[in-house]
């Protein structure tokens, strides 16, 4: 941005281009233009020509202004852009909008309006100057909008230079002459008002090249474009609404549950509230979403039946009618994507974005800066998706307050994701510009109400539904009932007074103050039709006057629900073949983990579509059975599966489900429709190097409809539900032989294969090794099949025949059953390792070098790595997942670690800090500054209480990890210390520094107890045995040396390394230690004998870190190859390779086959993927459709291709 000013000598001047921030305050001019003769340009000025030209006036005018308002800056547009050159056109018309917005004045110059009488009067009206302002040529003109709009001050002067006003006093008429509103010209974001009304304001509006009218919008709708001065009026404005159709678009990346919001297709005939009914508790709620104190969390919770759904539903309808409803998520148990907080807080956001239109940017903007955010933590989503955008809202928005409704909370499948959602939900309290109110619905159970013990009291308003008068319950429960039998009456013809006041009386007597249970009696009787009287008759015939509890009675209409779909004229056989089917069927219904349509279900269960639908006809008053037989079945509440799960509930052994049997012959229909279902290559993709993502949607759900993905997703854990013990030749067994790839392919086709993973480990857990012994060792080979080649199942599915296959080891099991399915245009295979070596698992994602990694003290559940990224990143251990990623260091991560109890992560890094991390919700909360150079290695205390970090500046730091402070400083070391460790009793810190020495410091008093000198080189790492007799170290002189930690003698020097040890670690049982080097090899050695034990190599890259699992059954690596990898420490087989060579091998690459990043690729085709060992080879070799690719370790390795199509 180029500005004016007068030089020392009064001469007008154009300064240099100003960049962002070192721009200088300045004003800034709005007129409008006379003929082009007329206006002086950029290059008059440079010409010296300027003066001579009449709109210089106006250039000096505003020199004027700005100087008497203090400013020595100023700019105006017809001179300082040089219009001949077309980027700067661009980017100064891209820019306008901003440039207006950050002038200190802006000055109106109008040329038409004059402060005289039009008769030549010298007195002043001001009824003649308003006539012609309001009829001025500057507001029909269309780059004046944003001149308006944009600018905080705005300052108006006649033809004579007076003053007339500014925006703020003249704002009445100035929305009267442009019909913006008056909140716009205060300063309102105007991403509050529509698109429509924005693009009002330019309607009569006019430019002098047509394609202006539209490019003069960009600042209103902040949006970006190229100009195109030859598209046309018409193309300009479909490109700019195209740009600001974007925030919308990206919302699509979004993944939501569809049957989330109060108002969804499949819900719109569920009830709400009647009016006169729940009258004082809606005003409670209606006074607390309007209140201005903390309480921004209601609470309403009450036993199953008690109508918690339908008041939330009330509310939502209420709220969404005055345009006040954020967002509303309804969970169901068993409802798919309502049955857990996958999509939770994506769905959340979606709705925020179309209901509150100054959001929708800012969302959009956090999907375009986190690309993977619906894969993230539940705590990155709320922040990045939901807080953060609502944060970024403006102090010129106008304060409102809008509802966020979640409804059963208590139905979310896992109690951490419940105890999650609550704690973020509970953050909504840092909002100020806009208030976001949380109504809440759930059973009272204990993952909630401990949730709630942790909000401050002030923070959440609570309301017991059951705790309610049982007077004003029966009231509400006797209109509900007088309601529905008055529609019924009506329907039947049964008469204006039928069933009679009595009979009401007694239908709210049995409903023991359950909704439910007058939601079910009414439905049962409506569905009886011509029979509704006798129905009505059944169920006061059934209850019996003694019982009190509500269950009960409930259990009771249940129980008369099912029998009268029993018709008495069918014959004993008939009667106990439907009895049967109604059993089968309900079973399947109350215990399928995601709800399916009747035509789904018909498909699993292998049942005609005709027997489902006769079967369950007679049930509606139990089951939500929609009329088209794609969408979902459901129960009316889950209060039913609760019943028809009990034996002591429901007393009827004709109807009662055994919980175990109903899972063990879902599990048979899972696999018997995947044995009729799945093949290779699915989806008729044929391309081997296909992804996933590449492939429509549509086409994926056609050749994978609902039943199918049913049953891919959810056969073990009926398998699991079921109990059942799996035998060596049995139908599992049969299945994984023929179908396991099938299988695969099919969850990665639906994005599931973490899932799979998760399945396979339970499988395990299935099958005894004494009694099933080649089932067993099948299934542990697929699983280390599956973990391997995790990456390549996700992307690329049709590589599970190609280089899973290819790649895996002679004697894996998988690879045996499936090897014809290799195609034949691999010719020539490389010869591969015999048996699995001690690589579990690949976790691919950072993009820098692996600096730490360490084990949660569970084993089972998480990984932390630390990287040059600057991120710290938690993996799942078992599946290989990525689940969050921790963003707020400013620099390499150089080490991290977990606390005692898992629940934390401490990392440090080159921007001189230290800092926790909560592992469940992923959020900073600790910065410990004090270090004043790099920190390189960190700790927590054996307790949790206390970190300790060492430095580059010649420090250990003691921290006191509660309450964010330093309470010790250590001091003494001459050098850098680059590595730091606590005693596991918590008496003692061990250190490891520059100076080649390693220190035994008194961890309370900071006395140096011990100094053990030996190494030659820098002690690059330090670590206790469990049993803190003992200390390791690893230094640049390539060894490892094991210490008496009390006396300080030298115990141990390992030697075999080749390189720098850059780290060492005990196991759990202090018998091992394995080290890791430059040398890229990692080494396990008895800390006993002194033997060397295995060396474990296939990194491609320095090894930066090592940790032992708690149970020493695993390593996990770090290394400069940008990976973790983990290891079983019980196999550690190597590689076989070709023998001979000493040193990297040397090779130029030849065309038509090529190493492409991880795959061979032909004529520019991805053919097959590389594993990551295979990656990186030093040269490629191609000839006569061989590949030999040559590695710095002396491998190679020799692959043949046959010449054609490569087809699946």
């Amino acid at each position: 941005m180029r500005l004016l000013e007068y030089n020392s000598t009064g001469q007008l001047s154009l300064t240099k281009a100003f960049m962002g921030d070192n721009t200088p305050q300045y004003a800034i001019l709005s007129h409008t233009w006379g003929a082009d003769t007329e206006e002086v340009t950029y290059r008059d000025l440079m010409d010296g020509i300027g003066e001579s030209k009449a709109g210089y006036g106006k250039i000096r005018l505003c020199g004027e202004w700005a100087k008497r308002d203090g400013l020595r800056y100023f700019w105006v547009d017809t001179c300082c852009i040089d219009k001949s050159n077309s980027v700067e056109l661009q980017e100064a018309i891209n820019s306008m909008f901003r440039w207006y917005r950050n002038a200190v004045k802006c000055y109106v110059y109008l040329s038409d309006v004059s402060t005289k009488e039009r008769e030549g009067s010298d007195q002043f009206s001001e009824q003649a100057w308003e006539s012609a302002f309001r009829s001025s040529r500057w507001f029909t003109r269309g780059w004046t909008i944003q001149e308006l709009i944009a600018p905080t001050s705005v300052e108006f002067f006649s033809k004579e230079e007076e003053q007339l006003g500014n925006k703020r006093t003249l704002e009445q008429q100035l929305h009267e002459i442009t019909g913006i509103a008056i909140s716009a010209l205060r300063g309102a974001p105007l991403s509050q008002f529509s698109v429509d009304e924005r693009l009002s304001w330019a309607k009569n509006r006019k430019t002098t090249r047509e394609e202006d009218i539209a490019y003069s919008l960009l600042g209103i709708f902040n949006v970006h474009m190229p100009m195109i001065y030859s598209e046309g009026r018409e193309n300009a404005f479909r490109r700019l609404r195209e740009e600001i159709n974007k925030p919308l678009k990206g919302l699509e990346y979004l993944p939501i549950a569809a049957d989330a919001p109060f108002n969804s297709f499949n819900r719109q005939d569920e009830p709400t509230c009647l009016p006169h009914t729940r009258v004082d508790l809606l005003r409670d709620i209606h006074d607390w979403a309007n209140g201005q104190d903390e309480r921004y969390i209601f609470w309403l919770n009450g036993l199953a039946g008690t109508g918690k759904s339908t008041i939330a539903r009330t509310v939502a309808r209420r709220y969404f009618e005055e345009e006040r409803l954020g967002a509303s998520f309804f969970f169901v148990r068993g409802g798919g994507d309502i049955s857990h907080a996958g999509k939770f807080f994506t769905s959340i956001a979606v709705q925020l974005a179309n209901n509150i239109p100054s959001l929708r940017q800012y969302i959009y903007d956090a999907i375009n800066k986190h690309k993977d955010i619906a894969s993230q933590s539940l705590r990155d989503q709320w922040c990045q998706l939901i807080l953060r955008p609502l944060l970024r809202l403006g102090s010129g928005s106008t304060p409102c307050s809008y509802l966020l409704i979640v409804d059963a909370l208590d139905e979310c499948d896992k109690e951490e994701h419940i105890r999650t959602i609550l704690q973020l939900l509970a953050e909504a309290r840092v909002l100020e510009t806009i208030r976001l109110r949380v109504f809440l619905t759930s059973r009272p159970e204990i993952p909630i109400r401990h949730g709630f013990y942790q909000i401050p009291d002030a923070e959440h308003q609570d309301f017991i539904l059951h705790n309610i008068s049982q007077s004003i319950v029966n009231h509400d429960i006797s209109i509900f009932l007088q309601h529905n039998l008055n529609f019924i009456a009506s329907e039947r013809s049964l008469g204006a007074g039928w069933p009679g006041e009595q009979i009401i009386k007694r239908l709210v007597h049995n409903a023991s103050g359950l909704f439910i249970w007058a939601a079910t009696a009414c439905r049962f009787i409506y569905e009886g039709k011509r029979f509704a009287t006798k129905r009505l008759d059944i169920i006061l015939e059934s209850s019996n006057s003694t019982i009190s509890a509500p269950e009960k009675h409930l259990n009771k209409i249940y129980l008369t629900v099912l029998r009268q779909s029993i018709s008495p004229d069918y014959t004993d056989e008939e009667k106990e073949a439907l009895c049967y089917m109604i059993k089968s069927l309900l079973g399947s219904v109350v215990t399928l983990f995601s709800p399916l349509s009747t035509q789904s279900l018909a498909k699993l269960v292998n049942t005609s579509q005709e027997e489902v639908d006769q079967t369950l006809d007679d049930l509606h008053a139990i089951l939500d059975i929609p009329k088209s037989q794609t969408c979902p079945l459901r129960l009316h509440h889950p209060s039913f599966r609760d019943f028809l799960l009990n034996k002591e509930r429901c007393g009827d052994s004709n109807f009662q489900v055994d919980e175990k049997q109903a899972h063990q012959a879902l599990a048979k229909n899972c696999i018997r429709l995947m044995l009729n279902s799945i093949k290779q290559n699915i989806c008729g993709q044929e391309a081997p190097g296909i992804f996933v993502v590449n492939v429509e949607s549509t086409r994926i759900e056609q050749c994978l409809p609902q039943e199918v993905r049913y049953a891919c997703l959810y056969w073990v854990q009926h398998l699991q539900a079921s109990s059942a013990q799996l035998q060596d030749g049995d139908y599992v067994h049969q299945f994984l032989r023929v179908h396991l790839l099938h299988w695969l392919e099919a969850l990665s086709w639906i994005g599931k294969v973490s899932e799979g993973i998760l399945a396979i480990t339970s499988l395990d857990e299935l099958v005894s090794y004494n009694t099933s012994p080649n089932l067993h060792a099948f299934i542990h080979d697929i699983k280390r099949f599956a973990l391997y080649n995790r990456p390549l199942i996700e992307q690329t599915p049709l590589q599970l025949y190609c280089s899973a296959l290819v790649f895996a080891p002679d004697n894996s099991i998988v690879r045996g059953e499936f090897k014809e399915n290799i195609p034949t245009w691999i010719q020539r295979k490389p010869k591969v390792q015999a048996n699995w070596n001690a690589i579990l698992q690949t976790l691919e994602g950072h993009t820098g070098w692996v600096q730490s990694v360490a084990f949660s003290p569970d084993s089972k559940k998480l990984v932390v790595s630390g990287s040059s990224d600057k991120t710290v990143r938690l993996w799942d251990a078992v599946t290989g997942a990525a689940l969050q990623t921790l963003e707020g260091h400013t620099g390499w991560i150089n080490s991290v670690a977990f606390s005692p109890d898992g629940k934390q992560v401490v990392s440090c890094s080159s921007d001189n800090t230290v800092r926790l991390w909560d592992t469940v919700v992923g959020v900073e909360l600790q910065t410990l500054e004090g270090h004043t150079d790099w920190v390189q290695s960190v700790a927590f205390s054996p307790d949790g209480k206390q970190v300790v970090s060492s430095s580059r500046d010649k420090t250990v730091r003691l921290w006191d990890a509660v309450i964010e402070a330093e309470f010790q400083t250590i001091e003494g070391y001459t050098y850098s210390i680059l590595s730091v460790a606590f005693s596991p009793d918590g008496k003692q810190v061990v250190s490891g520094s520059y100076d080649r020495a390693v220190r035994v410091w008194d961890a309370v008093t900071g006395v140096v107890l011990r100094t053990l000198e030996g190494h030659t080189d820098d002690v690059h790492s330090v670590a206790f045995s469990p049993d803190s007799k003992r200390v390791a170290s690893g230094s640049n002189d390539a060894t490892i040396r094991i210490w008496d930690a009390i006396t300080g003698a030298a115990l141990h020097a390992f030697e075999g390394h080749e390189g720098l040890v850059t780290l060492v670690a005990f196991s759990p049982d202090g018998k091992r230690v394995v080290s890791v080097s430059s040398d890229q090899t990692i080494r396990l050695w008895d800390t006993v004998t002194g033997a060397a034990l295995q060396t474990l190599e296939d990194h491609i890259g320095w090894v930066n870190s090592v940790v032992f699992s708690p149970d020493g059954k695993q390593i996990a690596s770090g290394s400069y190859d940008w990976t973790v990898r983990l290891w079983d420490t019980t196999t550690g087989a190597a590689l076989q390779t070709l023998e001979g060579h000493m040193n990297e091998v040397f090779g130029k690459p030849v065309d038509p086959l090529l190493v492409s990043s991880n795959w061979i690729t032909e004529g520019g085709k991805n053919i097959l993927w590389l594993p990551p060992e295979y990656r990186a080879p030093t040269c490629v070799l191609s000839w006569n459709r061989c590949l030999a690719l040559g590695y710095s370790s002396g491998r190679i390795f020799i692959l043949g291709f046959e010449e054609g199509p490569k087809l699946i």
